[in-house]
């Protein structure tokens, strides 16, 4: 009976070990490229000062965007927070779980504050994956 010729090192590197473990190998790579794409947080910063440039504490800062608007028709509201000033006259909006990945610009918001007879308005570009940050004076 004849039997064919076999390379044995070219049947050791098939073993079902050697493939298994070479699966893992390319599954850890795959991972960790995966893991170097983190998303960061995308965040607003507003800065209240009054007219001599003190922080305000306890203002209220509001910040919105209204949809399209056009001649007969008013947007709705598509972001719409308000929170109060800390004791520095700064308040943060942590945006994150808005933004998508891949996704192109994120928004330009109206800033408005207040507090007592004091108002101030302003608009903040939003960079995703940014600390973005503006100041309003109140008059």
């Amino acid at each position: 009976m004849w039997i064919p010729e076999c390379d044995l090192e070219n049947m050791k590197s098939n073993t079902p070990l050697h493939v298994l473990g070479s699966l893992c190998v390319l599954f850890a790579v795959a991972l960790g490229f995966n893991g170097c794409n983190e998303i960061e947080d995308t965040v607003a910063v507003v800065y209240v000062q009054n007219s001599l440039g003190a922080p305000v504490q306890g203002a209220e800062v509001r910040l919105f965007a209204v949809g399209s608007v056009n001649q007969t028709f008013i947007g709705e509201l598509r972001f719409d927070t308000t929170q109060v000033t800390n004791a520095a006259g700064s308040v943060s909006f942590n945006f994150s779980e808005y933004y998508k990945q891949g996704q192109a610009g994120f928004a330009v918001l109206d800033i408005e504050a207040t507090k007592g007879a004091l108002t101030g308005i302003g608009i903040i570009k939003i960079e995703e994956e940014l600390t973005n940050e503006q100041t309003v004076i109140m008059e």
